[in-house]
């Protein structure tokens, strides 16, 4: 099992991530590390995440305070708000979906190939095909969570 700690800048339309074998405060804190340093003008960063508790540890919040990172938390199962979530469909569609890796470091290099490649090609027609289907279904997610029909 891996967990792919995904950023993505909106501005700039950027995705980039790291997977590790654990989820923690360790990763979380890095991956802000990594996003800080890719604004060094040093620009308030406003960051939206799920409600994981690793993601809410007082040496993050403190760090996210003194280097202008503001963390801005989804409410429990609504990954419809989240921007980001459009953009792990196609990594999911590109990278996962009907691939048979020998290893985690294989699967861990086609993440970061597609990665390169989605960054260089953002508007791709693939691309932006594969987001609209990910926004319908993280959308239709949306009604069931919230006591719509299923």
């Amino acid at each position: 099992m891996r967990y792919f700690h995904g950023c993505y800048s909106v501005g700039d339309d950027l995705l980039w991530g790291v997977n590790h074998r654990r989820k923690g405060s360790d990763r979380t804190w890095a991956a802000l590390k990594s996003m800080r340093a890719a604004r060094p003008d040093g620009a308030p960063i406003y960051v939206i995440g799920d409600n994981l508790s690793a993601h809410k540890n007082r040496r993050i919040r403190t760090w996210g305070k003194k280097h202008k990172v503001m963390l801005l938390f989804t409410p429990a199962y609504a990954s419809w708000a989240n921007p980001i979530e459009a953009h792990f469909g196609p990594l999911r569609q590109f990278t996962l979906a009907n691939s048979d890796h020998p290893n985690h470091t294989v699967q861990s290099r086609a993440l970061h190939a597609y990665l390169r490649w989605r960054n260089t090609h953002a508007r791709h027609p693939d691309v932006l095909a594969a987001q609209r289907r990910e926004r319908a279904r993280v959308r239709s997610e949306k009604g069931v969570r919230w006591g719509g029909r299923p």
